[in-house]
């Protein structure tokens, strides 16, 4: 297909009324077009290919806040005395917006606690396609002095967390960027994967494996859903042959958790 055709298609695409609010990385979609060019000739079919992917990698179904409103709320509980409650109460209305981090709230006062007991306490994060999840600070028993680096695809989403650091006086570290085009190479003590080694995989076959390496961190904390959305599919067999395959002749060291719903595999690079 001319690359004539595939920039309609990626303009077509980005304007679209799906994904025009979000400002998905131009550089996101041209890639899918490329990579998957060769699986079929038909122009209709590599759209539906590429726009099928897309619904995977940005998923919409896992669900969003209101950013114009949460924005607005955070500034209020900010501005409140003896506010920490309604923040706490605030965090926890945004994380359970996405399904992803709403499973993890009935296990957020122990959860990063059980980690961190692993990888001891960071100085310097990373967190990678980082969903609602930075919206979990005050469950991590973490000093303001840390660099909380967070990383989606998700314009909005990267300014409301900018927002919230700000707000909590943490630097505004919260960038958007596709990180499998672009990994971080901040030096970091811990990286949070959390959900998305599996979507990975449905993006391109095989790219956990690259895209860990380059990572420049001590520590790669790893979670994986133990079961389906509907939890009626128990996914732990999966989870542990991903993780297995991708860390394979790598002389990594790899302990494993779980916690509610999520298998944690933290892996000492």
């Amino acid at each position: 297909m001319e690359s004539e055709q595939i920039e309609k298609d990626i303009d077509n695409i980005l304007n679209s009324k799906k994904y025009k609010p979000l400002n998905i990385p131009r550089d996101t979609i041209a890639a899918l077009f490329y990579e998957n060019q060769s699986k079929t000739k038909a122009h209709k079919a590599l759209v539906k290919l590429v726009r099928h992917k897309l619904h995977n990698i940005v998923a919409p179904y896992l669900g969003d806040p209101d950013y114009l409103t949460a924005q607005q709320d955070l500034t209020s509980a900010f501005q409140e005395q003896d506010n920490d409650k309604s923040i706490k109460m605030l965090c926890s209305s945004i994380l359970e917006s996405h399904a992803s981090t709403h499973e993890r709230i009935p296990y957020l006062d122990t959860f990063y606690g059980e980690i961190f007991k692993v990888t001891g306490t960071p100085d310097t994060i990373l967190d990678l396609a980082c969903g609602m999840n930075p919206f979990s600070f005050r469950w991590m028993g973490l000093p303001r002095s840390i660099r909380y680096h967070a990383y989606d695809l998700h314009d909005p989403r990267i300014q409301l967390i900018n927002h919230y650091f700000k707000l909590e006086g943490l630097q505004p570290d919260a960038e958007w960027r596709d990180i499998l085009l672009y990994p971080p190479e901040i030096k970091a003590d811990v990286a949070f994967f959390f959900k998305e080694a599996h979507r990975f995989e449905q993006r391109q076959h095989g790219c956990n494996r690259a895209f860990w390496q380059a990572l420049n961190v001590d520590t790669l904390v790893v979670s994986l859903p133990a079961a389906s959305l509907d939890g009626k599919r128990s996914l732990i067999q999966r989870q542990y042959r991903l993780i297995s395959n991708t860390i394979a002749g790598l002389p990594w060291k790899m302990t494993d958790l779980i916690i509610g719903n999520e298998i944690i595999f933290v892996i000492n690079k």
